[in-house]
């Protein structure tokens, strides 16, 4: 069941994935299309899929699109590292990596907090 109050975790994905958005964008413009599409995907994918979770079915299924959100932050972690130490590539600033960070602690408590409810 959607609630439209406002939710952190929803905007902060949101806020990352415009974020994501222009990284991917300054890879592209290096010719670097296939890691950018890979950054694009995960990075977008973390914030649609805790949307998605605001619509959930049932408890289970909620729990179950947070994980899938939290999958991806992690794939998302790995693009952006590789960048960060890869001399060919436009390295991630770093607030693009502490705010990854931060959504992946927020993802983590909602998972537990979730299961024990």
């Amino acid at each position: 069941m959607r609630n439209d109050k406002e939710n952190i975790i929803v905007n902060k994905t949101f806020t990352f994935a415009l974020n994501i958005v222009e990284f991917s964008e300054s890879l592209y413009r290096i010719n670097k299309f296939s890691l950018a599409n890979q950054i694009f995907k995960s990075g977008t994918s973390i914030g649609a899929n805790v949307r998605e979770a605001q619509n959930a079915e049932s408890k289970a299924d909620f729990i179950h699109k947070i994980k899938i959100a939290a999958k991806e932050a992690d794939e998302t972690e790995y693009w952006l590292l590789l960048c960060l130490e890869s001399q060919y590539l436009n390295s991630p600033e770093e607030k693009l990596l502490s705010d990854l960070k931060e959504i992946v602690l927020i993802l983590s408590k909602i998972i537990s907090t979730s299961k024990f409810k």
